[in-house]
């Protein structure tokens, strides 16, 4: 089994159990340069609220767009835009990423940001 389908196996794991507590999901996704994150609804069907390292209000705020402050600024971000929506309790889908470095980074902020996962 190689890196991407572990990773795989690993977010269809966590993804049903998500399902069946019903709450909005705060999914994040990473790349070596980048990090994404957005808030879908309980079914899946919308996206509700989401922020990027692409985002140019993000951009200027960081230096570099692939290391931990700028996961820590992308959840600040999103708890912001969440709070503003009206979504103070989120699920956490880390998408099959390992809990360390820049997931926890961006987990961390949102807590502090004022989101409940």
């Amino acid at each position: 089994m190689d890196k991407k389908s572990s990773r795989l196996r690993r977010a269809r794991k966590t993804r049903g159990s998500i399902r069946r507590r019903g709450l909005n999901r705060l999914t994040v996704h990473r790349t070596p340069r980048h990090i994404y994150a957005q808030i879908n609804s309980e079914d899946g069907s919308r996206t509700l609220v989401s922020a990027s390292t692409l985002q140019s209000t993000i951009v200027a705020e960081i230096k570099n767009t692939g290391n931990t402050d700028a996961a820590a600024v992308i959840g600040k971000a999103i708890a912001e835009k969440a709070i503003a929506a009206g979504i103070e309790k989120v699920a956490f889908d880390r998408s099959g990423f390992k809990y360390h470095g820049r997931i926890k980074a961006l987990a961390d902020a949102a807590r502090n940001g004022g989101l409940r996962f």
